[in-house]
C-alpha cells in the first residue's frame, strides 16, 4: 500500500466513527466518512492532475468534526466564528498526526495543513480548488436539506455567499448541476436579482 493510500485508509477509519448518519441512494454511511468521500471526488473532478497534498487535504478537510460540538460555543456570529476557527485548527492537527505516522515529511505535512486552513484563498489555486470542491458538496447533497429549514431570504443570502467563494471552475460546476425545483428557483433568485 502507498503512503497516500495508508492515509486515505486511516482518515477513513477515524471518519467511520461520525455518530451522525446520512442515507444517500439507499445506503447509510457515517456522515464526514461520506462528505470526505465527496468531497474527494469533487476535487478529483475539478483539478484531475491534483497534488497528492491536495488529495490528503480533501479525505481529511473536516476529519472527526463531530468531536467540537457548535453548541459548545456561545450563539451568534462571534461564537460561530470562534468554532470554526478552532474546528479548522483541529482538522490540520489531526491530519498531521495521521501523515506523521504514515510517513510523510515535514513539508508535505505542512502543505496540507495550509490547505485544510484554507489559508491564501483566491491566491492558492490549490486552497480554490478546496474551496470550490467544498461549495459544490453542499450544493449537491446538502442544499436542498437545508431549504426546508431556513426562509427563503437566508437561503439567497447562504447561494450568494457561496458563490462569492467559489472561482470560475467551481461556478461552472456549480451551474451545470441538476437542481430540485425549488433549489434551481431559488439560485435563480440568488444569481439574478433583477430577473
Amino acid at each position: 500500500m502507498s503512503k497516500l493510500e495508508q492515509a486515505f485508509s486511516l482518515f477513513d477509519a477515524y471518519n467511520q466513527q461520525s455518530p451522525e448518519k446520512i442515507v444517500w441512494e439507499g445506503k447509510e454511511y457515517p456522515s464526514e466518512y461520506f462528505y470526505a468521500l465527496k468531497l474527494h471526488d469533487w476535487v478529483k473532478k475539478l483539478e484531475p492532475d491534483a497534488p497528492e497534498s491536495l488529495l490528503l487535504a480533501s479525505r481529511s478537510q473536516h476529519i472527526g468534526r463531530w468531536e467540537i460540538a457548535r453548541k459548545s460555543y456561545p450563539d451568534g456570529r462571534v461564537g460561530y466564528l470562534k468554532w470554526r476557527s478552532d474546528l479548522g485548527k483541529f482538522h490540520a492537527q489531526k491530519a498531521a498526526e495521521i501523515l506523521t505516522v504514515v510517513g510523510y515529511d515535514e513539508t508535505e505535512i505542512k502543505r496540507v495543513r495550509e490547505i485544510i486552513l484554507k489559508q491564501r484563498i483566491k491566491l492558492d489555486e490549490d486552497v480554490q480548488t478546496m474551496e470550490n470542491a467544498l461549495c459544490l458538496v453542499f450544493l449537491e447533497y446538502q442544499f436542498d436539506d437545508l431549504i426546508e429549514k431556513l426562509s427563503e431570504e437566508k437561503m439567497i443570502d447562504i447561494l450568494r455567499k457561496t458563490w462569492g467563494k467559489m472561482s470560475d471552475p467551481g461556478q461552472n460546476a456549480a451551474l451545470a448541476m441538476q437542481y430540485s425545483k425549488p433549489g434551481t428557483e431559488l439560485l435563480k433568485k440568488a444569481l439574478n436579482p433583477d430577473a
